[in-house]
């Protein structure tokens, strides 16, 4: 078998395993996306009211006064789009140390995207309101997909598995 097929099924099962452990384990249980989903209200919350907003949280839900509020659902609290990227990560070649500082820095980074968006949802049903269903059903759930592909692209880059053009450019051994 070449190194190449080799290399793809490695990937593919690297894939596999991320999925399998995310979608029959995780995803069942609940406890995690419930623990994320109130976590998530929490800090949005906490953030409306560090900018002078008056915000509340409570459970998975933030509110101000005068709007119903945004109730953040297991499929709207990220572990999704963390799991796909924990999935990249794992799955492409790079060095052990570097993935072990990445994965951290990257689920912070999505994690903070997220209460970013769930504090926009927040301000634009108060503020805005006729926008919500828009930014909710596209807009606003499409960041997740571009910080997650950013952030697969600099793995890519510099997770440390060297580069095609650096292999090709290193002299031919004698």
């Amino acid at each position: 078998m070449s190194r190449s097929v080799r290399s793809a099924l490695r990937f593919l099962a690297k894939v596999l395993a991320v999925y399998v452990v995310y979608d029959l384990w995780l995803l069942p249980d609940g406890r995690l996306d419930a623990w994320l989903s109130q976590h998530v209200a929490g800090v949005s919350g906490t953030l409306l009211s560090g900018v002078g907003h008056d915000a509340s949280a409570l459970g998975r839900s933030v509110t101000m006064p005068g709007i119903s509020g945004v109730r953040i659902a297991d499929g709207c609290n990220g572990l999704a789009t963390i799991g796909l990227f924990v999935g990249f990560v794992v799955a492409y070649p790079g060095r052990f140390w570097r993935r072990l500082a990445f994965l951290p820095l990257g689920i912070l980074v999505i994690y903070a995207t997220n209460v970013g968006r769930v504090v926009a949802m927040v301000l634009t049903q108060k503020y805005w309101p006729a926008a919500f269903d828009p930014l909710h059903g596209f807009g606003l759930t499409t960041i997740f997909y571009v910080v997650v592909f950013g952030l697969w692209v600099v793995w890519a880059n510099y997770g440390g598995t060297p580069s095609a053009s650096v292999a090709s450019s290193a002299p031919a051994p004698a």
